[in-house]
Parts: C-alpha cells; sequence; structure tokens
C-alpha cells in the first residue's frame, strides 16, 4: 500500500504543472460560465440574431418602397383595394378564382 501511495505522490511530483494546466484548459472549456462551449453556442444565437435582423430590414425596405408608392401613385391605392379588399367600382363585376380544392362530406354528395 505504502508503495502505491509513493509512486502516486511521485507522479504528481513530477508532472504537477501538466495536471494543473490540464485541469485548467477542462475547467475553462467545459466546466465555467464563460466556457468555451458556450461561447461557441452564443456565436451561433449571434450569428442567426443577424440574419433575422436582415431578414427583417429587408422587409422593411420593401415596405416603406410601398408606403412611398401609396403616398405618391393614387393608383396604387386603388390596386391594392382591389386586390386585397375585393373593392369593385359600381360598374364592374368580380370573379374569384382559387385553386384550394374544397373537400364535400359524403352526405353533401348523395342525392334523396
Amino acid at each position: 500500500m505504502s508503495s502505491r501511495l509513493n509512486s502516486v505522490v511521485s507522479f504528481f511530483g513530477h508532472n504537477k504543472y501538466w495536471i494543473v494546466i490540464i485541469v485548467g484548459v477542462l475547467v475553462v472549456g467545459v466546466v465555467d460560465e464563460n466556457s468555451f462551449l458556450k461561447r461557441v453556442r452564443l456565436e451561433s444565437k449571434i450569428r442567426e440574431l443577424k440574419e433575422q435582423i436582415a431578414d427583417y430590414n429587408g422587409k422593411y425596405e420593401e415596405n416603406m418602397a410601398r408606403l412611398r408608392e401609396l403616398e405618391t401613385n393614387p393608383k396604387a391605392i386603388e390596386k391594392i383595394a382591389r386586390e386585397r379588399y375585393f373593392m369593385k367600382a359600381d360598374d364592374e363585376d368580380i370573379f374569384v378564382l382559387s385553386d384550394d380544392k374544397q373537400i364535400f362530406a359524403e352526405e353533401d354528395e348523395k342525392t334523396d
């Protein structure tokens, strides 16, 4: 038992700097609050958020262009009213065509 203890103490005595360095790297790299793994996750999150910011900026620019068009072109207001809200002039008829398939119940298809 004593020889084992002496060999362990001798090992730690000769390699104490390497052991401290390895334990320190493990603590900083994995366990610590500011660990390398957490930093990688945060960098990934930052990248995702920057992509979202770019998307929102693109949508903002597109909406601002539409708004400028609405402010300067009275025909644009009429176009939006016709397309989105199905408004029409007094002498017009509107037909709405849809590609959606309607599902009928079996009872509705049967005739008595």
